[in-house]
Order: structure tokens, then sequence, then C-alpha cells
């Protein structure tokens, strides 16, 4: 993918762009701002072809669901836990989870396959655009454009948490696609603040089109993610903060989106923030209705996902607030 491997390197190696937080590096994705135009300005046409060709987006009534299959690839170096050997009960607890993240985006992800590969250097070194993570790409991947392939890998000695392909990418490399994550990243993982599996539901959400909501190289105030309703921010969040403002000259803190127009100091420490964020997975809780609107919009343009049901009415939950409830404002 263009200037894929070279971002990711500079971004493993450089700490400013890394966000390493207790020494875990959220995501291995960035995209400098040539690139970002460019692609678009050729989204910009390939949508509209798309989108003619399709009315799954018109709204209606009810929501329509958009339904992906996952295929996840165990890649483990022992039969040990400490190996990457993870259970399948975990993988279906993973797919469990996200699909709570992703409550009321309209996306339903059902697992499909798993695999298990026993391969030591694949495990420790299966990085982006590395000779070890194609081999292992072309050995397992599976499907089409509209299957998510996820591999969980051991990254020994990097500290990277994940990183993911782009939809746009497909049909330059289709063996590339997928997902590639930390195994100890998943629910009840042992990676201290990065185990309630939102590195899944992050780098997914860059599969399905979204970019960061900070500007990844030029850390800039301007709006590199394309999402309208995500407030300018120019660093990305470490840990949980109360409150975060890298761009004061532009309206909203940093990934914190308060619902409606009540504000309380117990909202203002407990409010949600946004899954393409860096902070800590405890306080990953919220994708936009603009962020939603783009990856159904990614989706059905690169990858052919289209709608192809109502959604269950308990699954209608708005995305823009905690997927999970949170007590009321305290009266001021």
């Amino acid at each position: 993918m263009m200037l894929f491997t070279a971002l990711f390197a500079l971004t493993a190696a450089a700490s400013t762009l890394a966000a390493p937080f207790a020494n875990y590096t959220r995501c291995g994705n960035a995209i400098s701002s040539d690139e970002l135009r460019a692609v678009e300005a050729q989204f910009a046409v390939d949508s509209a072809a798309a989108l003619a060709k399709d009315d799954s987006l018109i709204p209606i009534a009810a929501p329509q669901e958009r339904t992906v299959h996952v295929v996840w690839h165990i890649i483990q170096e022992s039969n040990n836990l400490s190996g990457g050997a993870i259970s399948d009960d975990a993988v279906r607890q993973s797919i469990s989870a996200m699909n709570k993240h992703y409550s009321g985006s309209t996306f339903n992800f059902v697992l499909d396959k798993i695999d298990r590969t026993t391969n030591s250097n694949w495990f420790k070194s299966a990085t982006s655009g590395s000779s070890l993570q194609t081999a292992m790409k072309k050995a397992l991947h599976t499907g089409d454009a509209k299957v998510l392939n996820v591999y969980t890998v051991g990254f020994k000695g990097s500290g990277l948490l994940g990183y993911a392909t782009w939809p746009w990418d497909y049909s330059k490399n289709p063996v590339d696609d997928g997902v590639v994550i930390l195994y100890s990243s998943i629910p009840g993982g042992s990676t201290p603040n990065f185990n309630e599996g939102k590195t899944l539901t992050h780098e997914v959400g860059h599969w399905l089109g979204l970019y960061h909501v900070f500007d990844d190289l030029q850390r800039s105030c301007d709006d590199t993610d394309y999402v309208s309703d995500t407030p300018a921010q120019k660093t990305p969040t470490t840990g949980c903060p109360t409150s975060k403002d890298s761009c004061p000259t532009k309206p909203g803190l940093d990934s914190i989106h308060v619902r409606g127009d009540v504000i309380s100091s117990f909202l203002r420490s407990q409010s949600p923030q946004n899954y393409m964020d860096y902070s800590y997975d405890p306080c990953m809780n919220a994708f936009t209705p603009g962020q939603i609107d783009r990856m159904k919009t990614q989706s059905l343009t690169y990858r052919g996902v289209v709608a192809t049901g109502l959604l269950p009415t308990a699954t209608l939950d708005t995305v823009l607030v905690p997927a999970s409830p949170i007590p009321p404002p305290e009266i001021l």
C-alpha cells in the first residue's frame, strides 16, 4: 500500500509519532498528508459510482444490518497461552466484545472459522511489510474483500498492539488484506491497560476506512480524518484523561463527545472517548455518527459490504455515547 511500510517503520521508531503508553504502541497505521489527499480525491469518485449502484445508504425507518464474516488465524510459537495459544472460546468472546463496541453502527461481525499455525518466526516478527508477514498472509488469507481476516501474533520486542490494511488498498494486493493484533490484547488478556479487545475494534475501524482522530504525522489541527463531527485534534490521547484540548482555537475537546447539552463534573470525568484515538481500553467507547457513515460508505465502495436486512431492535443503540451505560448526570 502507498507509503504504508515506510510510515509504519517511522511510526514504530519515533516515540513522538508512536505514542507509546507503558511501552506499548497502540497502532502501526499512519498516513502522509499527500497520500491522504490523493486517497480522498479518488474516494470521492469511487464512492459516487458505488452509491449510484446501491441504495442501502439511503435513510429508512429502520437501519439495515451489514454482516462482516470473520476468519481468525491464531499464530502461536507453542501450545501455551504465553506462546500465543489463545482458546477458541477467547476468540468467540473477542467477536462478541467487538459487536458490542460496534453496537449502533449496523455492522455485525460473524465468526466463520478459526485456524491455528505454530510458527515462531511469524509469531515474533510478522510486522507490516515484512517478508514474514507476507509469507504468513499468503499461506493463510481467506476470502474476498468482504471477509475480515484477523491474525493474532506476539510482536516480540516491538511493543506494537496492532495494524490494519486500508479498504482502498485491497485491489492492489488482496492477500495482504486484514488486521494483525497482539494476542494478549483480547478481552481478559495480559497486556495492562489494553486488554478489553479494543485494539481489534480500533484496527477494524481502519479496515472499514477510518483514520485516527488526530493528525498522524504533521501534528496539525487540520481536518485529517475527513469526518465532520470529530473535533480537531493535534495529538493522540494518552491514558484516560478527564479533559484534553490540543486545538484550543477550534470547537470541541479531544475525543470527548458528551450527551446532548448536559455537562456535569461526572460526565467530564467519564466522557466517552473515541475508538480511533490512542486512549487506554477502559476509556475507548465511542464512534460518532459521522464515523459510522464513513465506514458504511467506505465498506460499500471498496469491500462491497451491503445491507442485507433489518437490524434487531435491541442493537439500535446510539454510538455517540458509550456502548456501556453510565449513571445519569448529577444535578448542578
